[in-house]
């Protein structure tokens, strides 16, 4: 209880946003996925023979992940209500 208590003034504005924004925001789906096609190539590989290995290994399940490019539109739109909430105070293509 005290937890929420101490993390209540961040909880509160939190709030304030529309149901999809904060969809959007907490949804972890996206990223148990990654973690488990990282763990699902991992294990296949079994041992590395170094660190390099390792990496490669992880990088080519992530490579692998949407080849398409069909997530990246679906994502996109999923956000388009959040931008327009911030009404400028964020941009897509922002580096």
């Amino acid at each position: 209880m005290r937890l929420w208590s101490n993390a209540w003034a961040g909880v509160v504005p939190f709030l304030r946003f529309d149901a999809e924004i904060r969809r959007v925001v907490c949804t972890t789906d996206a990223i148990e996925s990654v973690n488990a096609r990282i763990r699902k190539a991992v294990r296949a590989r079994g041992h590395f023979p170094n660190e390099a290995a390792a990496l490669k290994c992880v990088c080519m399940a992530v490579m692998s992940l949407d080849p398409t490019g069909a997530g990246r539109k679906r994502w996109t739109m999923r956000w388009k209500p959040a931008l327009q909430a911030f009404d400028g105070r964020l941009s897509i293509g922002r580096r």
